[in-house]
């Protein structure tokens, strides 16, 4: 592992492996909503679905774990990256402040991974966690949809959706960010990153958010 010591040593391979861990949560996202779509189709077909997925609990658990060890490496590293960043830079030129030179979200990182941090604590402390403790009733698709910890109340849709928004703003960045690591956004594939890119930060979180808005609106009507 010595090979890895060195990489993670360097501030160029400190952005690599924190891209690379972004990217295949990116992966895990597309995974996610694809099941989540299943809502649209009613009751039986998204119970279904979840109960599928219970019949491979170890794998589950295994993918569970390992997407974990991808967020502690995301946020580990990104603190790392922040951190040298603020001591080697004891001088603040003039012709380079972040104000005049990057959008909010660009320079605010940091802030955005922290609040969508703390929505993944509390979507797991909830909707994942009833899904654990209320397994036998099989009414998964009653829990995400219902009054106490799923879109039928107005405080989660809202908390929600916000994440989401939050979400696009910072995949956006990342992607950007990511390619750039790996020094290949500016070539002859940069038209066709640009368009994986919006797939990812515009079209997986606006996916997200259909489904809170509409079992949202559902909900309350």
């Amino acid at each position: 592992m010595g090979w890895y010591s060195t990489l993670i040593k360097s501030s160029v391979g400190k952005k690599a492996v924190m891209a690379l861990s972004g990217l295949l949560l990116c992966v895990y996202l597309v995974i996610h909503l694809f099941g989540n779509l299943m809502l649209f189709a009613g009751p039986e077909i998204f119970n279904s679905y979840v109960e599928a997925l219970s019949s491979v609990k170890p794998l589950v658990r295994a993918i569970e774990i390992i997407l974990v060890g991808l967020f502690l490496i995301h946020i580990l590293l990104s603190i790392k990256l922040t951190r040298d960043n603020i001591t080697s830079t004891a001088v603040k030129y003039d012709l380079n402040k972040a104000d005049d030179n990057s959008v909010y979200f660009s320079r605010n990182m940091g802030l955005t991974g922290s609040i969508l941090l703390i929505f993944l604590v509390t979507h797991l402390s909830t909707i994942w966690y009833q899904f654990q403790t209320q397994h036998d009733a099989g009414n998964f698709y009653g829990i995400v949809v219902g009054e106490t910890v799923g879109f039928g109340n107005p405080y989660i849709t809202v908390l929600y959706c916000f994440a989401m928004v939050l979400l696009g703003f910072h995949l956006r960045h990342g992607f950007q960010s990511a390619f750039q690591s790996f020094g290949i956004r500016y070539n002859k594939y940069s038209g066709l990153i640009e368009a994986v890119a919006v797939f990812f930060w515009l079209i997986i979180p606006a996916g997200f958010l259909s489904i809170a808005l509409y079992f949202g609106i559902i909900g309350a009507g």
